[in-house]
């Protein structure tokens, strides 16, 4: 499986009012996004994630190494309108993303920027809004929808210009635990159709999701692998400003006091396995 997105020895920095440079958001940073994956990136509030997101298609350029986007070099000027068809960014505001009146004709904005046949426009826009449950809501006013409604509106825009891979940086944060919740069943079901996710949270239980968590402190990975496996380091979760969701929290408390159970039980129902497993022994 090749690499939709690649980070070589990338350092950033936002420039400075004063003649003294910032400190570095960005330090050094590798690590590479496979076509297909569902990758959540989590991290204390400072810690590089939205600098990240923004570099991943051309919005911020490195101060030293290279982001490369399905092998084109985001530096590359010549390159960055294909570099933006292939990797889309939702926002954690819709609002900032949402420039139509109408749902379906905030859709078809982009498709129509591409230059693409306006009957492909029709389809795209209506499969876009089926692909995010709001075809239903297509001739509606954006701004009489609820916050996560509008997000789905946002994540269809993106849809519609048929991008590999779409970027989202906290696009729940301003959202209430359903919206969170459908939003993600949203992404897990793009994802399903091949679409590669990585999603910027601070939501615990929506990494818990991702096939593949890193954890960012100070612009640099500290804990990358699987769901299981980043969220059993509750030690190095807690330095880092993060909450381990609330099974492995429990887990993590039950082997304190001496009980023998794992900590890479996510979901209730394997945490409860396991703590009945460990009460027959």
């Amino acid at each position: 499986m090749n690499n939709i997105i690649e980070f070589q020895n990338v350092s950033f920095r936002y420039d400075s009012d004063t003649e003294t440079p910032l400190p570095r958001v960005i330090e050094h940073l590798d690590f590479s996004v496979r076509r297909g994956e569902f990758v959540a990136v989590l991290g204390h509030n400072g810690s590089g994630k939205s600098t990240l997101a923004k570099l991943c298609n051309a919005i911020l350029l490195p101060e030293e190494g290279h982001v490369l986007v399905d092998g084109m070099d985001t530096a590359d000027e010549a390159m960055k309108y294909e570099i933006r068809q292939t990797v889309g960014m939702v926002f954690q505001n819709p609002d900032n993303q949402i420039v139509a009146t109408i749902v379906e004709e905030d859709v078809a904005f982009g498709p129509e920027n591409l230059g693409v046949d306006p009957r492909e426009i029709r389809q795209r826009v209506d499969d876009a809004l089926r692909s995010v449950e709001m075809y239903d809501f297509r001739e509606k006013e954006p701004h009489r929808l609820s916050g996560g409604q509008k997000q789905r509106v946002a994540i269809a825009g993106i849809i519609a210009m048929q991008p590999d891979c779409i970027v989202l940086d906290e696009p729940t944060a301003m959202l209430d635990p359903r919206g969170r919740r459908g939003l993600m069943r949203v992404c897990k079901a793009l994802n399903e159709r091949g679409m590669t996710i990585v999603c910027i949270t601070h939501f615990m239980e929506e990494a818990a999701e991702a096939d593949r968590v890193i954890v960012l402190s100070n612009g640099a990975v500290v804990a990358d692998g699987a769901p299981k496996q980043v969220f059993s380091q509750v030690e190095l979760l807690k330095r880092e400003g993060l909450t381990a969701p609330v099974t492995v929290r429990l887990l993590h408390a039950l082997r304190a006091h001496g009980m023998d159970v794992p900590l890479d039980a996510l979901t209730v129902s394997d945490c409860a396995d396991a703590v009945a497993a460990a009460l027959k022994r």
